[in-house]
Formats: C-alpha cells, sequence, structure tokens
C-alpha cells in the first residue's frame, strides 16, 4: 500500500511540474514541492503507526 502511495504522489509531482493541477496552493509549476512535503509526512505518518 505504501508504494502504490508513494507512485500516486511521485505521479503527481511530475505532472505538476508538466501541467499544474490547478487546485489551491497547487496553482503555478514551481509548487510540486508541496507535494513532497506531504509525501514526506505521509510516510512518517505511516512508519510511526506500523507496529
Amino acid at each position: 500500500m505504501s508504494k502504490i502511495l508513494a507512485l500516486l504522489l511521485l505521479l503527481a509531482m511530475c505532472v505538476q511540474l508538466i501541467k499544474p493541477l490547478g487546485y489551491p496552493g497547487l496553482r503555478q509549476r514551481r509548487d510540486f514541492w508541496k507535494i513532497a512535503v506531504f509525501a514526506i509526512a505521509v510516510m512518517m505518518l505511516t512508519v510511526l503507526v506500523r507496529p
């Protein structure tokens, strides 16, 4: 599950660089780093939740 999530977030970052997604906070190409910060936070949360 975490590998699928990582691939989806990586794909979203690539799409953001090519054509911005248009969501609030992601309207410009240079906002792709926000997706990366979100991905890191989700991965940390996954590690904390796992036993």
